[in-house]
């Protein structure tokens, strides 16, 4: 179950059964390999993509990167993986479709930041 035993004590004492509460796990679950499959759609057939990442190296606003590939997977509500931009790449720790071009991945200990992707620099 995706809830731990406190979440799952508090919403039985909130009124919720326990099938309800399997319910919405299993609606939460389904809910997070949904998105990341989004994700992953959008950004596979892309060879280049725009971000709002602030970048040293950079002064473009919005900076292109060659795309390679991105693998995400999901636990429970976890969704994690990698993306990779050929020279350089970032775990992915959480992600959402924000628009039907721009997708939103917080990327790890090398960004540290909820970076902005898109096939289109104007939708950012």
């Amino acid at each position: 179950m995706h809830f731990d035993q406190r979440t799952q004590k508090a919403l039985r004492e909130f009124g919720l059964t326990t099938e309800e509460i399997t319910d919405i796990s299993e609606s939460v679950v389904g809910s997070t390999a949904a998105e990341a499959e989004a994700i992953e759609s959008f950004l596979s057939g892309l060879d280049t993509v725009y971000s709002d990442m602030d970048l040293a190296h950079s002064s473009a606003e919005f900076p292109e990167h060659e795309l390679e590939s991105v693998d995400l997977y999901t636990h429970a509500a976890d969704l994690r993986g990698y993306i990779n931009f050929g020279s350089w790449g970032a775990y992915v720790e959480n992600g959402r479709v924000l628009s039907p071009s721009v997708v939103e991945l917080t990327l790890g200990p090398e960004v540290h930041d909820r970076v902005r992707f898109s096939d289109d620099r104007t939708e950012l």
